[in-house]
């Protein structure tokens, strides 16, 4: 389970420390991939300036394919194109599923946003059935919104 108070206080002193949003954002990854053993592959997508597009910042697991994904397409596509985080228990029954790894079963994504801004989003799969749930969800929401505070004020 991710401790998101002692994650979101170690992205904090970083912040406070003069460390800009690449170097949180890898460490978030980090952070959260080592968290739980469930979790088989961490990433963390940006929203390209044009806001159709998302491209992989970093992660931990096996190499990809997908470094850039379209807005709506597989599970980190539609997390954008609808607003809102997605949880995904079973990956079969996803039309438009883009698989990363055959063995993966489950995915969540969770926003990167200020208010209506989305800048990114952090995905993971695991290769168990209804890997995530709800406290998962919330750590991870806690995560990405100190991420976005980062991203935001840089982007001032």
């Amino acid at each position: 389970m991710i401790n998101a108070t002692e994650v979101v206080k170690e992205l904090q002193e970083m912040r406070d420390n003069g460390y800009l949003s690449d170097a949180l954002l890898r460490q978030a990854v980090k952070r959260i991939a080592a968290s739980d053993e469930r979790f088989d592959w961490v990433g963390v997508y940006l929203l390209n300036k044009e806001g159709d597009e998302l491209w992989l910042h970093n992660y931990v697991g096996d190499p990809t394919e997908h470094a850039k994904i379209a807005v709506g397409q597989g599970v980190c596509g539609v997390a954008v194109q609808e607003k809102q985080n997605q949880n995904v228990p079973d990956v079969t029954e996803r039309e438009n599923y883009l698989a990363c790894s055959p063995h993966v079963q489950s995915e969540m994504v969770v926003l990167i946003r200020a208010g209506d801004e989305i800048f990114g989003q952090i995905d993971l799969d695991s290769e168990e059935p209804a890997a995530f749930t709800d406290d998962d969800e919330d750590a991870l929401q806690a995560v990405s919104d100190k991420l976005a505070e980062q991203i935001a004020a840089e982007r001032r």
